[in-house]
């Protein structure tokens, strides 16, 4: 395998205040992680400065300009409990969304079979209409309509595997056959959607997992119901929203993920690569708040991107 890292030189110009936990410091974990010798073999590369008009590909027409207009010249701005603004966001939300871009174009093209972006901020809470849940953009729903609009992926599939609910992409694909959104999270949790209930158009299938889940229990469901969905949908393009705040130790969330799961489930989602796609894999990091349990995470995964260790284990 051949992996690329996206790695993103203006992270911290997206300021939160003191002791959110969506903060510059999860991405120097992540970059201390990645320094390691094991991942020598990496493509590596910076993100470029992407096109925030692309936005539209999946939000609401005025949604770049509500969020120009609310981001303050200087400090932080406020635009709900949780999600902050500040003058330098739309910058890194930028390289951000250029990152996934870049990704998008290595993979397509057959230079490397998959990548994985360390950018924030995360995207997947942003609805059609709504930044909110730290998320200002939707980066993976825009990475996914540019699958399709600029090498005609004709069926996208999104595994997100971040412990809160991706509402917002489920918001946007929600009425679109052509992509399928397939989620699991710990319920009741932030931000309180995700019931098995929610199909959209047959296009939506959640996993709804209970406080103290551990690996043995997540396993339980995505062999039973998440994987054999997506391998059925036979995807042109898989995309990963890429979440570590499963993990045991993170504070805002309480399942009981270890390292090791988060490498058992990536393999399994490149057995379905190698079957349906060619291997095309855009892996983009969401949430994972305890720096530890994040840098352990994104070790395990990008890991097994690269080596693609112990893909048949059970």
């Amino acid at each position: 395998m051949t992996t690329l890292l996206i790695s993103q030189a203006n992270f911290d110009s997206h300021v939160t205040p003191s002791g959110h936990p969506e903060r510059a410091e999860r991405i120097r974990a992540v970059e201390r992680a990645l320094a390691d010798e094991r991942f020598a073999p990496l493509v590596r590369r910076w993100a470029p400065s992407g096109d925030l008009s692309l936005a539209s590909l999946v939000h609401d027409p005025e949604y770049l300009a509500r969020l120009r207009d609310v981001r303050p010249a200087e400090g932080i701005g406020r635009i709900d409990e949780d999600t902050f603004i500040s003058a330098g966001s739309l910058d890194a939300a930028a390289t951000g969304l250029g990152g996934a871009l870049a990704a998008l174009d290595a993979v397509a093209m057959g230079e490397v079979d998959n990548a994985f972006c360390a950018i924030r901020p995360p995207g997947h809470h942003a609805e059609i209409r709504n930044p909110m849940g730290f998320c200002l953009f939707n980066t993976v729903a825009i990475a996914a309509r540019e699958a399709q609009r600029k090498y005609g992926a004709e069926r996208i599939a999104i595994v997100d595997f971040d412990v809160h609910h991706g509402n917002g992409t489920q918001d946007i694909f929600k009425d679109d056959p052509t992509v399928f959104y397939a989620s699991s999270h710990q319920m009741p949790l932030y931000p309180g959607t995700g019931s098995p209930n929610e199909h959209g158009v047959g296009n939506i299938l959640n996993a709804a997992l209970q406080a103290g889940t551990d690996g043995e229990a997540m396993r339980i469901a995505y062999l039973e119901s998440l994987l054999p969905a997506v391998d059925a949908f036979a995807p042109d393009f898989l995309f990963i929203s890429a979440g570590f705040d499963a993990d045991y130790r993170d504070p805002l969330a309480q399942l009981n993920w270890k390292p090791e799961d988060y490498a058992w489930l990536t393999g399994k989602l490149m057995d379905i690569a190698e079957r349906r796609c060619s291997n095309r894999i855009v892996s983009l990091l969401e949430g994972g708040y305890d720096l530890h349990g994040l840098a352990d995470g994104v070790t395990s995964h990008v890991t097994m991107l690269q080596d693609g260790a112990l893909r048949n284990a059970h």
